[in-house]
């Protein structure tokens, strides 16, 4: 069973950046994709960001120019970069990946942005 580990959630003032981690169990080689939802009280999960196996790059459009996905393949570990960050960013962010048929989360990392 692939087991996926966010890390580097918490609570950031509106217009502070924060760097998400993933680490999957197996080698990101493995995964067609891996990339990042969220999901905000009252809402539907939705996409944030993805990375293929060749590295290209796929975002929300809403959420252009302010997050940025990104890995490193030494320490098999993917990142969500997010910068200008504002309250309608607060949620739970989840880690996913993908091979044909099968899609695995991670548990989620809590973002709060409030001052």
């Amino acid at each position: 069973q692939v087991q996926l580990v966010e890390s580097g959630g918490g609570l950031v003032q509106p217009g502070g950046s924060l760097k998400l981690s993933c680490v999957p169990s197996e080698t990101i080689f493995d995964f067609n994709a891996l990339g990042w939802y969220r999901q905000a009280p009252g809402k539907e999960r939705e996409f944030v960001a993805s990375i293929d196996v060749n590295g290209g790059t796929t975002y929300a459009d809403s959420l252009k120019g302010r997050f940025t996905i990104s890995r490193d393949t030494a320490k098999n570990t993917v990142y969500l970069h997010m910068n200008s960050l504002n309250a309608e960013d607060t949620a739970v962010y989840y880690c996913n990946a993908n091979i044909p048929f099968k899609q695995y989360w991670g548990q989620g990392t809590q973002v709060t942005v409030s001052s």
